[in-house]
């Protein structure tokens, strides 16, 4: 929380310091119209991540990993909590349509991996056009040091999942019984779940695939607004940036919705591309607007999914009790 109202100072700051009224027209420019494309651009692609995780999950109604990835992405961007939170109630979302809770976290630290890889393939593909166009080297070498220790995370993050649970069975097992038991048992078919979904090799793969379509695809959200905003840039361009302003973002995953972080890092890596802080802060700005109007209904359906669960279940006792008994 302390982070999160830091960040809306620094945001405030910023807007404040490079004028409202220029950020203002920037959003005015950029009108309804591309606020509306914006929004359902961002609504499809989230379908789409939605499929690549039902990918992971077979058996599964397509519409089931959709809704989860929906919830996932409105508390990642809309509640107050990291974006561990948000996996945690994406998960708990998809086990109220009947998903068993180890089946849904297993799936969820899979997509998860898949989507930091996909990720990082993103990033490589700017680095990419970075050295190929020999502009902003230095960026390029930043970029390619950022990427290499990313890309040893994320290793070490898949080998946690392959070898990592059968430390802690071990572990558990010398501690003794009672809760180490417990844990061991959960954790082993933790375990299992996930070594049967990477054996799904295909489906793997195809998740991986459609992941990386996905962040190629959200490149054309600020690609559109900053040409309703009369400030275009190539999509190469943006690219660039969008791949850096989102490795930024995984890095400050702990600070709620990344407020203050996204909206510094629009500016300096906007500048180096002729972006005017303005335009940048906009841009950053339009974005929270669009996890809200997509957020906000998600979360309200959401909660009145979970309340008339409990209320069935508070009922059903009470229905039970005002039964006449045989006798």
């Amino acid at each position: 929380m302390l982070a999160a109202i830091v960040g809306l100072a620094l945001i405030a700051g910023l807007v404040a310091h490079f004028g409202t009224d220029a950020v203002a027209r920037t959003l005015a420019a950029i009108g309804w119209g591309g606020f509306a494309a914006v929004c359902t651009i961002h609504v499809a692609l989230i379908v789409v991540m939605g499929i690549a995780w039902g990918a992971l999950l077979p058996g599964t109604s397509p519409w089931v990993p959709v809704w989860g990835r929906l919830v996932r992405d409105a508390g990642s961007e809309v509640l107050p909590i990291s974006q561990v939170g948000g996996y945690v109630v994406g998960a708990r979302a998809v086990t109220v349509t009947g998903v068993s809770g180890t089946s849904a976290a297993a799936s969820t630290i899979v997509d998860v991996t898949l989507e930091l890889f996909g990720q990082l393939a993103y990033t490589a593909l700017a680095l990419g056009w970075l050295i190929y166009s020999r502009s902003e080297a230095q960026l390029a070498a930043i970029t390619a040091i950022g990427l290499a220790v990313a890309g040893l995370l994320a290793a070490a993050f898949l080998a946690v999942q392959r070898r990592g649970f059968d430390l802690l069975g071990r572990l558990t097992r010398v501690l003794g019984d009672g809760w180490a038991e417990k844990t061991a048992a959960g954790a082993a078919a933790l375990h299992t779940a996930l070594t049967r979904i990477y054996q799904r090799r295909a489906r793997v793969i195809s998740s991986f695939l459609l992941h990386f379509v996905c962040w190629i695809g959200g490149t054309l959200e600020p690609w559109i607004a900053l040409r309703f905003a009369g400030a275009p840039l190539g999509f190469a361009a943006v690219l660039v940036i969008e791949s850096l302003l989102y490795a930024t973002r995984s890095v400050a995953f702990a600070i709620p919705n990344a407020v203050g972080v996204q909206e510094g890092a629009y500016i300096l890596l906007g500048a180096g591309f002729g972006l005017t802080p303005e335009t940048a802060l906009a841009l950053s700005l339009l974005k929270r607007a669009r996890d809200l109007t997509i957020g906000l209904p998600v979360l309200a359906a959401w909660q009145l999914v979970e309340s008339g669960r409990l209320w069935r279940r508070v009922a059903a006792p009470s229905a039970s009790e005002m039964r006449p008994r045989s006798r």
